[in-house]
């Protein structure tokens, strides 16, 4: 894994260039001042989520998703986006043939703005964006799971998909990767970069990473008792 990656992908956003449009997305995204009345004053459940669990939102490029895409190749059936932000990851998962395509997102502008590009596309009946705590979401049947989230989010996050997800599940992470699991692939460069993980391997990765510690513990031990 590329430990200076995060570090790339946050230096690439300060300086991506966002244009009228993305600007306007993250502002719909947002909601302003209205969203920001709604965090604080109508919603106070959404102030119980930590502050390092608050992920911004920011756009997906094309070559972002492109990434992703190209790392799904070849699979079929289901996929799931955790944080969906503005829905185009699902939309572009439901071209590909992924049935059912989910977003699963807590931000409702976020939602309306997804449902308004998949009505736009011709697709909204064909995909599900539902305002859900990604963390309260039964994973035990996905397949297929896409993520762009933060450093601070991934890091718990890859917990509840290592006690989840089936060993032939597939994730792929974009913008930013899993802190501690080595990926299979990597797609792309710089703030496009994408990552995927197969589960299998990573739970065995795991495991062996285990029984390297408990043999150096073991050690250890012996090593001590005769002394």
């Amino acid at each position: 894994m590329d430990d200076n990656a995060p570090e790339e992908a946050f230096a690439a956003l300060k300086s991506e260039h966002l244009g009228v449009w993305g600007v306007a997305q993250i502002a719909a995204g947002t909601g302003l001042a209205v969203y920001a009345m709604w965090v604080g004053i109508l919603q106070p459940g959404f102030r119980k989520v930590p502050l390092k669990l608050q992920v911004p939102y920011i756009p997906a490029s094309k070559a972002q998703v492109d990434n992703v895409m190209t790392l799904l190749r070849g699979r079929k059936g289901g996929l799931v986006d955790l944080g969906s932000g503005d829905g185009r990851i699902v939309l572009e998962a439901h071209r590909k043939g992924f049935t059912p395509a989910v977003g699963y997102e807590l931000n409702p502008w976020l939602i309306r703005l997804s449902r308004f590009h998949a009505w736009r596309a011709g697709h909204h009946e064909k995909v599900s964006y539902r305002r859900e705590d990604l963390w309260k979401v039964d994973l035990t049947e996905c397949k297929n799971i896409t993520v762009f989230l933060a450093p601070s989010v991934l890091s718990l996050l890859q917990q509840k998909l290592q006690a989840e997800l089936p060993d032939d599940a597939l994730v792929v992470a974009g913008r930013f990767p899993f802190p501690d699991w080595k990926p299979c692939r990597i797609e792309g460069h710089g703030v496009d970069r994408a990552w995927a993980y197969n589960m299998q391997t990573q739970r065995q990765h795991i495991f062996k990473k285990n029984d390297t510690l408990k043999d150096s513990i073991s050690e250890l031990t012996r090593e001590k008792e005769s002394t």
